[in-house]
C-alpha cells in the first residue's frame, strides 16, 4: 500500500511545498467565503500556496492553477451526551496533528465536544488518503503535512512579525534637553511654522517647534521642514502631533532615522503643556476621563437593554464577530452594504470578481469585498436554530445562552487584515473612529475601481466654498469634492440650558468640597441648531486676498453644489480640552427621519459681486535657494520626488504622480492624491508631464501626436509578451502603462479590468480620428446622465438631484472617546428598525436616534 501510495503522488511531488518561515497557511478560513473546518464541507487547504478554500471554492483554485492536492480539514461540533461529566475534556480524533487549529470560542462550554480528522484529497477525482499516514507516504508530504496542521494563525504571526521589527528605544530619551521658552502647544489649530501645511505635523521635543514632515515611517508627506530644522539645530527627537493617546505617541529620530521609542514621553509632552497622565485606565482596559462619570444610561439605551429583543435570521440578517475592538469596522461594513450600489458592484459580480481575482485572494481588495458582502446577504452564516421550541425555552430562561450558542456571525479576520495593512491606526487592536474608518474604505474603493463601477460615487458630491475678502468685500468661489457632511454642536443652543447651568454649579461646588459630583446632565441640542451652525461663515486662517496682494480678514461659506444619492451627516461630538484629554459631548440631538437641505443649495456668483484677481501667492524662496531655484526653473520643473514615490507605490502610474505633484505645487502627497482622484478619468491621465515654455513662439498643435506621448509607450517586448497570451494589443498597452511597465502587476490588472479591453479599444480609434481639445477633457465618455448640467467635466462624476431624504442607518457610539467604548449600528429594512450588535441581529425596540454619531439618509425617489 505504501509503494501504491508513493506511486500515486509521484506526479504531484513538484507542486507539494513544505511552509518555510514567512509563509501563512490559511487552515481555519476560506480565501473567497467564511468556511472553516467547522462547516459541512469542511476546509481544504493547498499543499503549494497554503490558502483555503471551502467545498464551493477548491474547484475553481483547482481549474486555475493546475494545483491538484489539497489538504482536508473537517472539525465535527456536537452536544455532549445526556450524563455527560461536566468540565470533561472533548474527545478529540486525531488530537495530535490539530494542537494548534484556532477553536471556535462558542463550542469552548462544557455542553460540546469536538472530533478532527484530516485527509489528502486528490483532485480531479477526490481521492482521498486519511491522516495521518506516516509510513506510507513520502517523507516530504509527512513533513509539509505536520508543518501545516503546527502552523499558527497567519494573523497572529503577522501581528507577532511586526512587532519584533517594529521600534527600539531611542538612544537621546534618556538624557533629551528641553529649552525653558515657555512654548505652549494648543489641541488643535496647529500650522506648520514655515508653510501652510496643516496635516503631518511634528513637534520637536527640544524646542517646541511644530513643523511638517516629509516620509517618515508612517508613509505620510509634507515639505521636509521638521527634516530642515533638525539639520540647522540638531535637535533629535520629534512626535507626531495627532498621534498622541494614554499609550505614548509616534516619535521619530531624526538622528537614528527610524521610529523609535521614549519612556520619558508623557514627560517630555507634559513640558509643551501636553498632559497624557490625564488619561488613564479603568479596569476594563477603555481610556477614559479621571473627571468625567461614566454614564451607564448611554450603553443601556443605545444598546436597547433591558428589552426582550427578538433576534432574526437570513439574507441580511447576518452579525460580524467582534474582534478585539473591531466594532467600528462592524458597523460601517453593516451599513455599506445594506445600500444597493455597494451589494451591486461585489455581490452582483460576485463570479466575475472571483474567477478574475489574481493567485494570493487575501490580498485582493474586491475579492474580500465581495466575500464580507456575500458572508452578509446570503444568509448561510445566519440561518434559525433547528429546535425553535426549545431554544425560545432557552432565551426566557438565559439569553445568554441562546446568545452564544446561535448568533455566532462571521469572523472578519482576513478583511481588517487587508483594508489595515500599513495603516499604523487601523492595524492595531485598539477602537477607532467610524467616520475616519469611512474615509479610508472609501478611499480604498476608488483606487481599486478604475475600468468598473465605483459604488462610492453615491457618497460624493460638490461642495461650493464662498471666500469673501473682509477690506474689499471682493468674492472667490471654488468647489472639492466632499463624501459626508460634519455638523457642529452649538451646545449655547441646548434647549435646557438653564438645568446645564444649574449642574454645572453644582458640580464646581461638589468638586470644592470634595463631595461626589451630581448626575450628569445632557444637553439637548435642536438639529435647526446643528443645522445654522453649519451654515454660519467661519474666518479664514492666514487669508491671503489677491485684491490687496497681501493677507486681510477672510470669511468662508460653504453651500451644496450637488447632492448625493445618499447623504452621510456626522454630529461632531469628539473634541480635545485645553489639556489635550479627548472628551465627547453629551448631547441629545432631535435629528429627523426627513431631512430637506435644498435651502442649502449653491446658488455662483451673484448679481453685484465681484471676483478676486485669479493670482497666486507669492512663494516665499530661502535667500540661500533662490539662485539654484532660479537657474534650475528654466531647465526642468521642481518635483517633490519623495511625494511621487508615495503615491507611485498606491499602483498609480508614475507620469500622472509627477503631474500631480507639479499641479499642485509640490505641496504634499495628500494634495497630490485629491488631485489624482479628480483627474485620474482623464484620457491623458497617465501621459507624461509636458510643461510649456512660453519661451518658443510656435508651439505644436495640440492635435498632433507629441514625441513625449511616444516615449510613454511600453517597451515592445513587454508588449509582445502579454500579446503573446492572447491578450490585445491596446488592452496590454493600457495593463503596463497602469502598472509602470511591471509585467506580473500588468497581467493581474488584465485579470481585474475584463471591461476595460472594450473601452480602450474605443478609446484609440477615436484618438486616431478626432483631435483631442485640451480645453475639455473626455469625461463624457463615462459620465452619468444624472450629471449637473452645469459640471466641469474634469469633475469627479457626481450624481446631483433634489437635497430630500429619508433617514435608513445611524451608527452610535457608547463611551468617553474615540480611542474606547463601543459601536452598535440601527438599519431600517423592510420598514422595520434592525440593531445590529457586533454578532448579535434583532429587530429594535426604542432606536435611539437621538444619541447616534453618523446618520444615513437617502435621497427620496418621490421628490
Amino acid at each position: 500500500m505504501a509503494t501504491d501510495l508513493g506511486e500515486l503522488l509521484v506526479p504531484y511531488m513538484p507542486t507539494i511545498r513544505v511552509p518555510r518561515t514567512g509563509d501563512r497557511v490559511f487552515k481555519s478560513e476560506c480565501a473567497f467565503s467564511y468556511d472553516s473546518p467547522e462547516s459541512e464541507g469542511g476546509l481544504y487547504v493547498c499543499l503549494n500556496s497554503f490558502l483555503g478554500f471551502g467545498r464551493e471554492h477548491v474547484e475553481r483554485h483547482y481549474r486555475k492553477t493546475g494545483q491538484s492536492v489539497y489538504m482536508h480539514l473537517k472539525r465535527h461540533v456536537k452536544e455532549k451526551a445526556t450524563g455527560a461529566a461536566g468540565g470533561a475534556i472533548p474527545r478529540r480524533r486525531n488530537g495530535k496533528v490539530f494542537l494548534d487549529l484556532e477553536l471556535n470560542r462558542d463550542f469552548n462550554g462544557g455542553d460540546y465536544e469536538y472530533e478532527d480528522e484530516a485527509k489528502l484529497v486528490i483532485f480531479p477525482d477526490h481521492f482521498e488518503i486519511p491522516l495521518p499516514n506516516i509510513e506510507e507516504l513520502p517523507a516530504l508530504v509527512t513533513i509539509a503535512c505536520d508543518a501545516i496542521l503546527n502552523a499558527p494563525s497567519p494573523y497572529k504571526k503577522q501581528e507577532s512579525d511586526s512587532w519584533e521589527e517594529e521600534i527600539q528605544v531611542s538612544k537621546h530619551a534618556r538624557s533629551l534637553t528641553q529649552q525653558e521658552n515657555g512654548v505652549r502647544i494648543p489641541p488643535s489649530g496647529w500650522k506648520c511654522a514655515k508653510c501652510e501645511m496643516r496635516e503631518n505635523l511634528w513637534l520637536n521635543l527640544t524646542d517646541g517647534s511644530v513643523l511638517c514632515g516629509k516620509w517618515f515611517f508612517d508613509g505620510s508627506g509634507g515639505n521636509g521642514h521638521a527634516l530642515e530644522h533638525y539639520k540647522k539645530t540638531n535637535f533629535p527627537l520629534a512626535v507626531k502631533l495627532d498621534t498622541v493617546t494614554p499609550d505614548g505617541a509616534d516619535v521619530y529620530s531624526f538622528d537614528e532615522e527610524e521610529a523609535v521609542l521614549d519612556p520619558h514621553i508623557s514627560e517630555h509632552l507634559l513640558h509643551f503643556g501636553i498632559d497624557m497622565l490625564q488619561m488613564q485606565r479603568t479596569e476594563n482596559g477603555h481610556h477614559t476621563d479621571n473627571h468625567v462619570q461614566p454614564r451607564v444610561s448611554d450603553w443601556e439605551v443605545i444598546q436597547e437593554a433591558g428589552l426582550k429583543l427578538k433576534p432574526v435570521y437570513g439574507s441580511g440578517y447576518t452579525g460580524i464577530k467582534n474582534l478585539a475592538n473591531s466594532c467600528y469596522l462592524s458597523t460601517t461594513m453593516q451599513v455599506l452594504f445594506s445600500i444597493p450600489e455597494f451589494q451591486r458592484a461585489y455581490v452582483g459580480n460576485l463570479q466575475r470578481i472571483f474567477d478574475y481575482s489574481p493567485l494570493d485572494p487575501t490580498q485582493d481588495f474586491n475579492t474580500q469585498m465581495a466575500k464580507l458582502g456575500h458572508g452578509l446577504l446570503s444568509g448561510q452564516y445566519s440561518k434559525p436554530p433547528m429546535k425553535s421550541e426549545l431554544i425560545e425555552q432557552v432565551m426566557k430562561e438565559d439569553y445568554k445562552v441562546f446568545d452564544l450558542q446561535q448568533q455566532r456571525g462571521i469572523s472578519p479576520k482576513m478583511f481588517k487584515a487587508l483594508v489595515s495593512k500599513g495603516h499604523p491606526e487601523f492595524s492595531s487592536n485598539r477602537q477607532q473612529d467610524a467616520h475616519e474608518f469611512l474615509l479610508h474604505l472609501i478611499n480604498l474603493v476608488e483606487r481599486n475601481s478604475s475600468g468598473s463601477e465605483n459604488p462610492s460615487d453615491v457618497f460624493r458630491f460638490l461642495v461650493e466654498e464662498r471666500v469673501q475678502c473682509c477690506q474689499t468685500q471682493k468674492v472667490r468661489y471654488t468647489q472639492r469634492v466632499d463624501y459626508l457632511m460634519q455638523l457642529p454642536v452649538p451646545l449655547e443652543a441646548a434647549s435646557n440650558r438653564e438645568e446645564l447651568i444649574a449642574y454645572e454649579s453644582k458640580r464646581k461646588e461638589a468638586e470644592e468640597n470634595m463631595r461626589p459630583p451630581p448626575e450628569p446632565v445632557r444637553a439637548r441640542i435642536p438639529f435647526t441648531a446643528c443645522l445654522q451652525a453649519f451654515t454660519e461663515p467661519e474666518n479664514v486662517p492666514d487669508f491671503w486676498s489677491s485684491a490687496l496682494q497681501a493677507k486681510s480678514a477672510g470669511v468662508k461659506t460653504s453651500r451644496f453644489a450637488s447632492f448625493p444619492e445618499y447623504m452621510v451627516v456626522q454630529i461632531k461630538k469628539f473634541t480635545f480640552g485645553v489639556d489635550w484629554v479627548p472628551k465627547k459631548l453629551d448631547v441629545s440631538i432631535d435629528v429627523p427621519d426627513f431631512l430637506d437641505l435644498n435651502r442649502l443649495r449653491a446658488t455662483g456668483l451673484q448679481a453685484g459681486e465681484e471676483e478676486l484677481p485669479d493670482l497666486t501667492p507669492p512663494i516665499v524662496i530661502p535667500e540661500d535657494t533662490r539662485d539654484s531655484t532660479t537657474n534650475n526653473s528654466l531647465e526642468s520643473p521642481e518635483i517633490d520626488e519623495s511625494s511621487v514615490m508615495q503615491l507611485a507605490e498606491m499602483g498609480f502610474p508614475l507620469e500622472a504622480c509627477r503631474k500631480a505633484v507639479y499641479y499642485t505645487g509640490n505641496m504634499g502627497a495628500e494634495m497630490a492624491f485629491n488631485w489624482i482622484i479628480a483627474h485620474m478619468e482623464e484620457p491623458d491621465f497617465a501621459e507624461p508631464l509636458a510643461v510649456p515654455t512660453y519661451m518658443e513662439p510656435d508651439l505644436p498643435s495640440p492635435s498632433l501626436p507629441t514625441t513625449s506621448a511616444l516615449d510613454n509607450q511600453p517597451p515592445e517586448e513587454s508588449i509582445s509578451i502579454l500579446t503573446s497570451m492572447g491578450f490585445p494589443r491596446h488592452h496590454t498597452i493600457q495593463a503596463l502603462k497602469a502598472t509602470n511597465n511591471n509585467l506580473e502587476r500588468a497581467l493581474d490588472w488584465i485579470f481585474t479590468h475584463p471591461d476595460c479591453e472594450e473601452e480602450s479599444e474605443a478609446m484609440s480609434d477615436t484618438a486616431d480620428t478626432e483631435p483631442n481639445d485640451n480645453s475639455f477633457s473626455n469625461g463624457n465618455a463615462h459620465s452619468d446622465s444624472s450629471l449637473s448640467p452645469d459640471q466641469d467635466l474634469s469633475s469627479p462624476r457626481v450624481r446631483d438631484g433634489p437635497g430630500r431624504y429619508e433617514l435608513f442607518a445611524f451608527i452610535s457610539h457608547m463611551g468617553a472617546s474615540t480611542m474606547s467604548g463601543h459601536y452598535v449600528c440601527h438599519i431600517k429594512k423592510e420598514g422595520r428598525w434592525l440593531i445590529y450588535n457586533d454578532h448579535k441581529v434583532c429587530l429594535s425596540e426604542r432606536p435611539p436616534k437621538d444619541l447616534g454619531y453618523m446618520y444615513f439618509y437617502r435621497r427620496l425617489s418621490s421628490c
